[in-house]
């Protein structure tokens, strides 16, 4: 919103501009005070603006892999006193993330050429009785040896599970099964 106001301000003025948008004028005007001068900056802002490069160069440093926890434990080696959360949120602002290990799983291959099956209940995903209505459903969950596929059925009048079965495989046997 401010980078909009600071737009279109020469040509409707700031105060026109907020009472259409949810900001109040006195809120723009600190933000520009705050960017012109930036020792109106709050202790935390100006902590972080201090942190940020430090935490760029970590990540550099270590080739671009390290998540909020290794840099944060580098920062701490290094004697900067700072909070696991705080990495990470500032990790977050710049957008720098860790390399996840393993490899990702493919659970859908997507065929276009396929026909999209139908909505039977079209949309519609209550029931006026029990036993009326049953929708079914299946996921993947990680386990210590590996993943398994659970499908379900679900009763939408008491919005429970009557039934499940777990498998190894996503075959569609186990979930039409």
């Amino acid at each position: 919103m401010i980078a909009f106001i600071d737009d279109h301000r020469e040509a409707h003025g700031v105060e026109p501009i907020c009472k259409v948008l949810p900001i109040a004028p006195s809120t723009y005007h600190d933000h520009v005070a705050k960017r012109a001068d930036p020792e109106k900056l709050s202790a935390r802002a100006k902590r972080d603006l201090k942190l940020k490069p430090e935490i760029k160069r970590v990540f550099a440093e270590n080739f671009e892999v390290y998540g909020a926890r290794k840099v944060w434990r580098q920062m701490l080696r290094e004697g900067f006193a700072v909070a696991r959360c705080t990495v990470e949120r500032l990790m977050a602002e710049l957008g720098l993330h860790g390399v996840i290990r393993g490899k990702p799983i493919r659970t859908t291959v997507q065929d276009k050429a396929a026909p999209c099956p139908r909505d039977h209940v079209n949309r519609v995903f209550h029931a006026p009785a029990p036993n009326r209505l049953w929708l079914s459903d299946f996921t993947y969950v990680s386990t210590w040896s590996g993943f398994v596929y659970v499908a379900f059925v679900i009763d939408a009048y008491a919005r429970r599970i009557v039934g499940s079965r777990v498998s190894r495989t996503a075959h569609a046997s186990f979930v039409l099964g």
